[in-house]
């Protein structure tokens, strides 16, 4: 039905709206906890709840240890559906198209954009954003839509186009990280003039938007067969009552297949790359509740210009990754990526002035590099038939560390907010290393010379790696 090959409007219109809610969703549930503490409003001026009143510091502490536990809570309920539903949506575009991995998250934060606009609303118990979370991880969630939109990507980029791979992937990610910043900018400014209920509703309709453009405008990029007839010439609706009861085996087979059907020394590449984006994942996610606490102490506005700064980095990194490609080998960029996040994590765990929080997104300027060249390099070294499971195993193992990354930093920051806030940073950049070992294991197996071996093989076992 679509006409166009194009899925960055579909990445940038979902990054606009999906990141309208993030900032909202903390910002949220901060001010309905200090009114439920505290009895009155949350203060229009931005240090006055930062006072040296006693008071205010206790009412202060117990908010911010509330906020992190129930965004812990919020987190878990999406976590654990989500798992599950990104490994078989995603796998499965590899039968049935990449949209069968696009337009169910897309479905899903629609709805979750739309609790968010009732409760906002009618003062509703926070709780119905738990069942809200919960809906959004059945229908995939983010990492889902971005696993089938890079599948999508990889599809376009055949043999033939493979070296604009890492280029094109490091695109999608800076489109995703520059409307981030301008969606969290433009909602530091919407809150002060219309409130919550406004910005939450805004997401929605750009939801819907993006349905239409991916159902209606949008071409598939994976040429499936033609289902009319099955090759004993049977009729046609035979065949899917077949696929329909081998359906869920089918999606499963395809990122067992990824692994049993090949070398031992691709499935350790593999892995070693997985484990990397498990670690990765570290204190960013506690950056607004570190800048709405003291001494920084941070107004809507202050966190979107945070935000709306932080796209630079994005900017940056893509950048790097398309000038750096030419002269260095993956394996180094992600090292110099990952320098880049210890070194900005570092300097925020000591940033106690809003200047110096502002000047922590300089050491952080390459650290996006890391992610899209890792997908590409898990591209380059599976067939085209497992592009989807391929990026099933990588959505899973997002979601995965992004759950127990934010669970665990969020628990750490609660614990240690007392006697230093900061601590959750050091503990992230310290965690770096860990990633940084997993990739210099393929630099040291020289990864140029591993890589023609990968694609001898995938060329030699091409037949095994489907289904029948």
């Amino acid at each position: 039905m679509g006409r166009v090959l194009l899925i960055e409007p579909a990445v940038g219109l979902y990054a606009f709206a999906m990141f309208m809610i993030y900032p909202l969703l903390q910002q949220y549930v901060y001010r309905r906890l200090w009114f439920e503490l505290s009895g009155t409003t949350y203060p229009a001026e931005s240090l006055s709840h930062c006072s040296n009143n006693h008071s205010y510091v206790t009412i202060h502490q117990a908010v911010q240890k509330g906020t992190s536990i129930f965004l812990l809570k919020s987190e878990l309920c999406f976590l654990i559906p989500s798992l599950i539903s990104a490994l078989l949506l995603v796998s499965y575009s590899d039968y049935c198209g990449r949209k069968v991995a696009i337009v169910p998250p897309l479905v899903g934060d629609t709805l979750f954009a739309l609790c968010y606009v009732l409760v906002s609303r009618f003062s509703f118990s926070l709780n119905y954003l738990l069942a809200a979370s919960f809906l959004s991880g059945l229908m995939g969630g983010p990492t889902t839509l971005i696993g089938g939109c890079f599948a999508y990507v990889a599809d376009l980029c055949g043999e033939d186009l493979e070296g604009q791979k890492t280029v094109r992937m490091a695109r999608l990610d800076m489109i995703l990280g520059v409307l981030t910043g301008l969606a969290s900018l433009c909602t530091g400014f919407y809150i002060k003039a219309a409130g919550f209920t406004w910005p939450f509703l805004t997401a929605v309709f750009l939801h819907l938007i993006n349905l239409f453009y991916v159902l209606v405008v949008l071409k598939e990029s994976l040429v499936l067969p033609n289902p009319s007839l099955s090759s004993s010439g049977h009729l046609a609706s035979e065949a899917p009552r077949l696929n329909q009861s081998q359906a869920l085996t089918a999606r499963l087979q395809g990122v067992y297949l990824l692994f049993a059907a090949s070398k031992r020394r691709r499935n350790i590449v593999l892995l070693l790359m997985l484990a990397a984006f498990v670690a990765l994942q570290g204190g960013m996610s506690i950056f607004i509740l570190y800048e709405l606490n003291t001494p920084l102490c941070w107004s809507e506005v202050f966190v979107g210009y945070g935000s709306a700064l932080s796209t630079a980095i994005y900017l940056v990194s893509f950048a790097g990754v398309a000038l750096l490609s030419r002269y260095l080998p993956d394996a180094y960029i992600i090292l110099l990526g990952l320098m880049s996040v210890a070194a900005g994590l570092i300097m925020a765990a000591f940033a106690k002035s809003t200047l110096l929080m502002f000047l922590v997104r300089l050491p952080l300027l390459l650290s996006i590099m890391p992610t899209p060249v890792l997908r590409s390099m898990m591209s380059k070294i599976v067939s085209g038939s497992e592009q989807g499971a391929m990026f099933a195993c990588v959505a899973f193992v997002e979601m995965l560390s992004v759950g127990v990354s934010f669970t665990m930093f969020s628990s750490i920051y609660a614990a240690t907010l007392s006697w230093f806030s900061g601590f959750s940073f050091l503990l992230a950049a310290g965690l770096t290393l860990i990633p940084s070992s997993f990739i210099s294991i393929p630099v040291l197996f020289s990864w140029s010379r591993l890589r023609k071996y990968l694609v001898i093989s995938n060329a030699t076992h091409f037949g095994e790696s489907r289904p029948n």
